[in-house]
């Protein structure tokens, strides 16, 4: 016969073999056979998680290149400003002329052609030039002739190192005096050894054909006070006021006043 224990009170019945199997099954059950312990869940499919990288500083950037100057190259010394053989003469054709101003643009005399041009020889920090431009003769002088067509350059001589050189003093120069006309720099100063000038101010009127007509001072004024005897005199008005008028300057040359030109020693 058959047996299977099991942790209940024994019961003397004869057993069938479909109740031995059926007690065996719970016997196996409720004595404490241990179930297989379940597998652990499966991790998410998900991508392992990576630390961000830590930001790569730019590159600095390259420092901004620095403003150009106001100012600009100057032609070469060696351009020629002016035939070496010129001389300016009155009553004479004009001796052409090339020179920059103080923008660095060339300007040749022959620009003007047809035109009235007035020549000033200029130096801005020339005490006679100074009074002449703020309380004297050529306050708005130049303004007046340009209106009516004439063509007024101002022209500086002075050689590198000299009172009134430079580029950047002549530009600032232009505001100071509030001029409209430009200022032509002749550093090696050919053209004014050319045209034989000696002073500044000095002036030179050439007419409308190209021929130099007056040569001299702005008037008999220097510092407001009269040079000569006889009535004031304002040479250059009235050479301009002839030239207007279709008539001969009837004083074409006088005696220049004022600082000397500084040409290079």
């Amino acid at each position: 016969m058959l047996s299977c224990q099991r942790p209940y009170a024994s019961v003397n019945v004869a057993p069938t073999w479909a109740s031995v199997l059926l007690i065996c099954a719970l016997t196996a059950a409720g004595c404490g056979r241990q179930q297989p312990s379940a597998p652990p869940p499966a991790a998410p499919d998900t991508p392992p998680q990576v630390a961000p990288e830590e930001p790569v500083a730019a590159a600095p950037a390259p420092p901004a290149a620095p403003a150009p100057s106001v100012l600009v190259a100057l032609p070469s010394p060696a351009t020629p400003a002016i035939a070496p053989d010129a001389v300016a003469k009155v009553g004479a054709p004009a001796p052409e002329f090339a020179l920059p101003d103080t923008a660095g643009r060339l300007t040749r005399l022959s620009e003007a052609k047809g035109k009235v041009v007035v020549l000033e020889w200029y130096n801005p920090d020339c005490p006679f030039v100074k009074h002449a431009h703020t309380e004297g003769g050529l306050v708005d002088r130049a303004a007046r002739a340009t209106a009516e067509g004439v063509v007024w350059l101002a022209i500086n001589s002075g050689a590198p190192g000299m009172q009134g050189h430079g580029q950047a003093r002549n530009q600032e120069s232009i505001a100071e005096y509030k001029l409209g006309h430009p200022v032509l720099l002749d550093e090696g100063g050919a053209v004014g050894k050319a045209y034989g000038a000696t002073n500044t101010p000095h002036l030179f009127i050439i007419d409308s054909t190209g021929v130099l007509v007056y040569a001299g001072a702005l008037d008999n004024l220097p510092y407001g006070e009269q040079t000569d005897e006889g009535p004031p005199r304002h040479y250059v008005d009235e050479a301009l006021a002839a030239l207007s008028a279709g008539q001969p300057v009837s004083a074409p040359t006088t005696k220049a006043w004022g600082c000397s030109v500084k040409y290079a020693l």
